[in-house]
């Protein structure tokens, strides 16, 4: 049991550390201070979810619906174009507004709204997840639940590290000449990340 569950743990890392539209999120919410605890919770809850999807019963999701990739794949682009222009948008505003201990946090509703869409809207989540993770497991066969467990511990670790480390950085972040290069990274990522999924599709 322990080896699967370390096995899990560590392919779960491994797939989560690249940076992607989720995980700028968390960092940009953990910067801002704002709402997270509430960020961190609705990632790795959700990721605990399409684990334990992927580790039961993935082959039978492709089989029976093979039109939810290509699907997933144009949704989520077109969010990830809209989420990258705004955060153009921000990159390019004042410096009053990009002072990161000013001004009114966003509202908790649409706060989780962005972070539940870049989570569920991104087909590469249900790659790491589903299909990948899913597919790893069967080489622990009587042993799954260990795996989805180590597998999931990973993304707690993750998420919460991000955004309560994000701290940190907050003394680099005081100046808004930093927002401005962390919002325009961001919209670069998602357009990026936008243009492999079209082109995937």
């Amino acid at each position: 049991m322990t080896s699967a569950y370390l096995a899990g743990l560590t392919v779960s890392l491994s797939l989560i550390l690249a940076i992607g539209a989720q995980n700028a999120f968390v960092l940009r919410q953990g910067l801002r201070d704002e709402h997270v605890l509430a960020v961190c919770l609705a990632c790795a809850i959700s990721d605990a979810l399409l684990i334990t999807l992927g580790v039961s019963s993935f082959r039978q999701i492709s089989a029976l619906l093979p039109w939810v990739d290509p699907a997933m794949r144009l949704a989520g682009a077109a969010f990830l174009i809209w989420y990258g222009a705004r955060s153009l948008y921000s990159a390019l505003r004042s410096r009053e507004v990009l002072v990161a201990a000013n001004g009114v946090p966003a509202a908790l509703g649409p706060t989780l709204a962005t972070c539940l869409a870049l989570t569920w809207l991104n087909p590469h989540v249900y790659l790491d997840t589903v299909v990948l993770i899913g597919t790893i497991s069967t080489q622990f066969s009587g042993r799954e639940a260990a795996f989805a467990l180590g597998a999931t511990t990973a993304s707690f670790l993750f998420f919460f590290a991000l955004g309560y480390g994000a701290r940190w950085l907050r003394p680099l972040f005081a100046k808004p000449e930093a927002w401005r290069v962390l919002e325009a990274g961001i919209a670069v990522t998602m357009w990026a990340i936008a243009a492999g999924l079209v082109a995937g599709a």
